[in-house]
């Protein structure tokens, strides 16, 4: 059987895609059995399993820490991609890696189409474009997935946090001027799995759910469907939240290569609706 090799398999939306039915023979690799920024173990791995097909879920994604920790946050989100690629390019089979909206500075008063020009403003950002530009390099099978805000079953993740703050406080002060695309790692999975089935060109795909919000926005609507839109949520500013790193504000993306191959996901409402039923069936909601 044809196999598929998912990198972080153990992530947020690595377990997602490993779970997703596929005419594939599922391969998960992640620490501590597979370094990925180890280039021979990469190449060799990569050899022996003779996969048709590679998905990079794995990354840094600590945004805050990554401003004291760059050579880790580059080591992961940069030089180790380059050694996927090439292991990729010498196999000659596709590589689909997953990056961020926060490659964009967030000044722009538009969603970000996959062809506008990147400007990351943190360390964490950087390493991400740093990722996307050394996929490309080495290898030209490559499709670059851009999503944003991800938040899967189980994960400690924006809705989760929302939820334990306001179960814990009684009160929430959330940031208004920071707009981004709510995603569902099921969906993002879905939509990833989509693209490889319809043997999708090597380019830049944005995929995220459909809709953007602000974090203030994505918050009520996670209480409200939680039921406790009771809490009281006061929008604050980003100035307020002070951060190491701060996030780009308007980091909105457009999904306009992947829609061209029919790869829509369901509005970010939507996804938490299906998120809020998992957690519940699943016990910790």
């Amino acid at each position: 059987m044809a196999k598929i090799v998912i990198v972080g398999h153990k992530g947020q939306l690595g377990r997602m895609l490993d779970a997703f039915p596929t005419g594939f023979e599922h391969v998960g690799l992640d620490l501590p059995e597979f370094d990925m920024t180890d280039a021979l173990a990469v190449m060799d791995t990569l050899g022996t399993i003779q996969p048709q097909v590679v998905i990079n879920a794995a990354a840094y994604t600590n945004v805050d820490k990554a401003e004291s920790e760059s050579d880790l946050v580059y080591a992961v989100n940069a030089h180790a991609v380059g050694h996927l690629a090439r292991a990729c390019h010498r196999l000659g089979v596709p590589l689909v890696h997953v990056s961020s909206n926060e490659v964009f500075d967030g000044a722009a008063t538009m969603a970000y189409d996959e062809w506008d020009q990147p400007h990351p403003t943190s360390t964490y950002a950087r390493s991400k474009l740093a990722g996307e530009t050394a996929a490309r390099f080495f290898h030209d099978q490559v499709l670059i997935v851009r999503t944003a805000w991800l938040f899967g079953p189980g994960g400690n993740n924006f809705p989760a946090k929302i939820i334990a703050a306001a179960d814990k406080h009684g009160q929430l002060r959330v940031v208004a001027d920071e707009f981004g695309n709510p995603t569902f790692a099921p969906d993002l999975a879905a939509g990833i799995m989509a693209l490889v089935g319809r043997s999708a060109p090597a380019g830049i795909y944005h995929v995220t759910n459909t809709g953007a919000a602000s974090r203030y926005e994505f918050a009520c609507e996670v209480l409200r469907q939680a039921g406790r839109g009771h809490v009281p949520v006061t929008p604050i500013a980003h100035t307020e939240w002070q951060r190491p790193s701060q996030p780009p504000l308007r980091a909105v993306l457009a999904n306009r290569a992947a829609a061209a191959y029919g790869v829509v996901l369901p509005a970010w409402q939507d996804a938490v609706t299906a998120w809020i039923e998992r957690e519940r069936r699943e016990g910790r909601l």
